[in-house]
């Protein structure tokens, strides 16, 4: 699912305008970017979890000429599911 498809979706189960929709997205995606970069987490019950984790600066190597290099530390947001998500996600599997 694309930005568009998900803004349609959003219209529709809410039976707000695609206008709306695509105004709350957005409005929702600048808190979550902002929250994250300040460093705080984000937990939403039975959904899941954003945070930031600390990568440390490593070596590594250029894949096409072998060359060592030095990776910087950076920065990296992650996503653990819930339980209700998890379980959602695999009720249709056996």
């Amino acid at each position: 699912m694309n930005r568009k498809e998900l803004i349609d979706a959003l219209a529709t189960k809410t039976g707000s305008s695609k206008v709306d929709a695509d105004r709350a997205l957005g409005a929702l995606l600048d808190i979550f970017s902002d929250t994250l970069k300040t460093g705080d987490g984000i937990t939403l019950v039975g959904f899941g979890s954003f945070e930031v984790r600390k990568r440390a600066a490593r070596p590594g190597r250029n894949p096409k000429t072998g060359e060592e290099l030095k990776i910087k530390a950076s920065n990296a947001p992650v996503f653990k599911a819930g339980a209700t998500l998890k379980a959602a996600v695999n009720s249709g599997k056996k």
